[in-house]
């Protein structure tokens, strides 16, 4: 049991903690599970034909783009069921810091796509503001070789939610970088989820196609 008996010295921690938790439960509340099902099926086309997914973010949200590498690798694996090929463009120091060097940081992911994406892949954005001038270049360049584009946004949506095939938008106040970013991993682990528990029946019509060889 902690020593600390004082409440009144617990009192602001408590308030903030308790104002945040009820400002991410209201921003879950609102997610949209019509786009986040047709996230899951853009996934499972991804993974049924045998296509490649990128997943790419700065700051938190490149943290948050190698965790969910990482489960959509290892946790969506079983038996009955074409494993993911999943990517995350930030994982690589040398790379990243090679094209942010010698060409700048706006083409930190583009600069890799240029080399790996192919068309029918996926690209998947995790951005807060929407407007990451690297992310923007990386969506620009998907577009155009016809990867399939995805985001988790915040904020505003910023340019990216014009852009982009796909997005689940956490709306918030300018600059609430902790509850987007809490609010995009917890999505993430949805989306784990439905694609983890989801069977081939349940999968709609343009899911279940024939792989792609390779």
């Amino acid at each position: 049991m902690s020593r600390a008996t004082d409440n009144g010295s617990l009192g602001p921690v408590s308030e903030i903690a308790s104002t945040y938790v009820r400002a991410l439960e209201g921003l879950l509340r609102e997610l949209d599970l019509e786009a986040l099902g047709r996230v899951v099926s853009r996934l499972e086309v991804a993974r049924a034909s045998g296509r490649t997914v990128y997943v790419a973010g700065n700051g938190g949200s490149a943290a948050t783009a190698s965790h969910w590498v990482n489960d959509l690798v290892k946790a969506t694996r079983c038996a009955e069921r074409r494993p993911f090929r999943a990517v995350c463009l930030s994982d690589s120091v040398s790379l990243l810091t090679a094209l942010a060097n010698d060409e700048g940081y706006d083409r930190a992911f583009s600069g890799q796509l240029e080399n790996l994406g192919e068309r029918g892949d996926v690209l998947v954005v995790i951005s807060a503001s929407g407007n990451s001038p690297n992310l923007v270049s990386a969506v620009n360049l998907a577009l155009e070789r016809g990867l399939v584009t995805i985001g988790l946004l915040g904020f505003d949506g910023g340019a990216l939610r014009s852009m982009l095939d796909e997005y689940l938008w956490i709306r918030t106040d300018l600059g609430a970088y902790g509850l987007v970013e809490s609010a995009h991993s917890i999505v993430c682990d949805i989306v784990t989820t439905c694609l983890v528990e989801s069977t081939a029946g349940d999968l709609p019509e343009t899911v279940r196609v024939e792989p792609v060889s390779t």
